[in-house]
């Protein structure tokens, strides 16, 4: 079974190309090569599948085998994935992902040596336009006595947070906090993912404002625990640091493996959001622990 990890700021998945294979078992298949001890060693696994609806789709699944409905910077990586490898030529693109098409535009550089390109260019950067956030709390979803979540109150081992929720396909809960990096991700985190409110768990920012334009953020994401960056958690961020005061409408989003670009434009209520897309390595994947997952060329 062909394989490729990709990263956006170090947010890794491994993608499979299912133009030229078939593969099964894929929730099972994605836990497996995901463990970074016994797999490959990633936050999930996504499959690239033909589409009648856009240009090609994007099948999501976390580490623990869940499905995602949406992913920023795994997005951006199969719109890489796509053009370098010569599946799609052009550099505005479609992409449907749990039913929702999104649309992309590629920036180009120039191949280096060894990397598989389109005529001698592989994609760098990718401008997704992440759509409309949702921002009604039963949309979310998040349960709570408001119309929307914003600033609302939630407790967590008796401490108050203030949250305000937002989707971006996917549910987010996004918190204020003064230091992002000290903070107990790892204790807290999970905390927020499996609470009664959020009746399809959900994705935890935390997040430092460090200016108007700039913020700093780590994020828990659901199915998975802390990763380097979410493209996703980035846009929600943004959303909920506008609808809160404390940021101008395009924002730097400051993550454990670099910085995204994210706008809310005020004229057609989409986010879109600015990024790379890094291509590590290929290889073959021998399947012995996932039961009927091996490829039929």
């Amino acid at each position: 079974m062909e394989f490729t990890k990709m990263h956006g700021l170090g947010n890794d998945y491994v993608y499979f190309d299912c133009f030229k294979q078939k593969i099964e078992g894929k929730s099972e298949l994605a836990k497996s090569v995901s463990d970074r001890h016994f797999g490959i060693g990633g936050d999930g696994a996504i499959f690239i599948n033909p589409s009648e609806e856009a240009d090609c789709e994007m099948e999501m699944y976390n580490a623990d085998g869940s499905r995602s409905e949406m992913c920023g910077n795994g997005i951006r990586c199969v719109a890489k994935y796509v053009y370098d490898n010569g599946i799609i030529n052009q550099t505005e693109i479609s992409i449907i992902s749990a039913g929702k098409i999104k649309y992309l535009t590629l920036y180009l550089r120039d191949a280096k040596s060894g990397e598989p390109c389109n005529n001698g260019k592989v994609v760098d950067t990718v401008r997704v336009d992440m759509d409309e956030p949702e921002i009604i709390a039963e949309k979310v979803p998040v349960i709570s006595d408001n119309e929307k979540a914003i600033d609302e109150s939630i407790e967590i081992d008796g401490r108050t947070y203030r949250m305000t929720c937002v989707s971006m396909g996917n549910p987010h809960a996004v918190m204020f906090v003064d230091d992002v990096e000290h903070f107990p991700l790892a204790e807290i985190g999970p905390k927020f993912e499996h609470h009664p409110a959020f009746p399809n768990r959900v994705n935890a920012e935390f997040v430092q404002i460090l200016d108007r334009k700039t913020v700093k953020m780590r994020v828990w994401e659901r199915g998975t625990g802390e990763t380097l960056a979410c493209g996703t958690g980035s846009c929600a961020t943004a959303v909920a640091c506008i609808l809160n005061g404390l940021t101008d409408r395009i924002v730097t989003v400051k993550l454990l493996g670099g910085d995204l670009q994210i706008e809310w434009d005020q004229n057609t209520n989409h986010v879109f959001m600015t990024g790379g897309a890094t291509t590590v390595f290929t290889g073959d994947y021998f399947v012995e622990r996932v039961r009927k997952s091996e490829c039929l060329k």
